[in-house]
This record gives C-alpha cells, structure tokens and sequence, in this order.
C-alpha cells in the first residue's frame, strides 16, 4: 500500500512541475511582451492562463484524495501540504503575469525610466531556485531564494524613486511611468511567491515553519 502512495506522491509532484514550467514561460513571456509593447503576445497570454488555473484545480483535488485514502503522517503529510501550497502560489504567480500583460499596450515603446529586466531577472532566477530546492530538497538553495527576497524589494523601491524623479521631469509620461510600477510591484509579488515556495522546502525538509521569521 505504501508503494502505492510513493507512486502518487511522484505522479503529484510531476504534474507540478509541469505546472511550473507552464508558469514560468508565462511569466518571461509577460515581460518580454511588456517590454517590446506587444499586445497581440499579451492577449496569447492571457487567453493561455485559463490553462494553468484548470491544472491548478486538478492536481488540489488529486491531492486531496490521496490524503483522504492514505491519511499520511510526519514527512509524507509534509510533503502533500507542501504540493497544496505551492500549486496555489504557482497559481497566484500566472496571475501576476497576467496581470503584467495586462499593462501592455500598442503604444510607441517609450522609456520607462528605469530597467524593468532587473527586476524580471532576479524575480524569475528566485522562483527558478525555489523550484529546484523542491525538486531537489536543497535546503541551503532554499535559504538562499529566501535571502534575495530583499534585494527584489530594494530594486522595487529604486524603480519607484526613478518613476517618481521621471514624472517630475516629464509628466506627460506619467502613465507609462504608472503602468512600469505596476510591472515592478508584480515581479515584486512574485519574488514573495518564490520565498513562499523556498519556506515550503523548508518545512519539508526540517518540520519547521519559518514565515515571518527574519532569520532562515
């Protein structure tokens, strides 16, 4: 019987990572869009997430009826409240991305007076390293993602300052100033989603819930 469940443990945890890479391309996609002011790529997106929130639904409630027929215990209940939890911040993660595209617009490209690629690059390296440290119960990985989580934030709040400083000189711009926050607040969102998913690897692997905690 116990086989049996390892066997749907590996099933459950491959479907997630399929979700993930879904989620992933998302994202790049959503930013690349932004950056280049490709609509027709943002709608494509948009459209696709229907996609990711269907499989979101499937593998909670594959989850939930191996919990129901094993009714696990210690580190293999760990495990499947780890899988609930980070399919729900995947989830949440394609979202943000659409949200992104949601700022897209087919208007000329425009400077937004700041480098939306920083952010998008170290957003997306975390949720890549937060991924691995589940696929790979890489505790120290895990602890790392959860440290970059500062340096997305202080890049946040530079993107803000540079956004205000441009206004200032140049108020015409001030919509696509507005619409290039919300893209940083996102990615923002998504770094907290990967140390999110880097807590979770945590708690696997130690027994130990470390949210709000300032120390990993």
């Amino acid at each position: 019987m116990y086989g049996v469940f390892k066997k749907e443990q590996e099933k459950l945890k491959t479907r997630l990572l399929a979700m993930s890479a879904m989620v992933e391309e998302s994202l790049l996609r959503a930013v690349r869009a932004f950056e280049q002011n490709d609509a027709l790529a943002a709608r494509k997106i948009i459209d696709g997430d229907e996609a990711i929130d269907e499989l979101e639904v499937e593998i909670e409630e594959e989850c939930l009826k191996v919990l129901a027929l094993h009714q696990p215990v210690a580190v293999d209940l760990r495990f499947l409240a780890a899988i609930l939890r980070i399919n729900n911040d995947l989830e949440r993660i394609a979202d943000l991305a659409v949200n992104i595209c949601i700022q897209t617009q087919q208007d000329p490209p425009m400077q937004c007076g700041f480098d939306i690629s920083r952010i998008a690059s170290r957003a997306r390296a975390m949720l890549k390293k937060s991924l691995d440290a589940f696929v790979n119960l890489d505790l120290d990985l895990a602890r790392e993602v959860c440290r970059m989580d500062d340096e997305v934030d202080a890049l946040n709040a530079e993107n803000t300052d540079l956004a205000i400083e441009a206004i200032e000189h140049n108020p015409a711009s001030a919509r696509r100033m507005l619409q290039a926050l919300r893209v940083s607040r996102n990615l923002e969102r998504v770094a907290d989603l990967a140390t999110n998913i880097a807590e979770v690897v945590i708690y696997i692997t130690r027994g130990e819930i470390v949210r709000h905690k300032q120390n990993y």
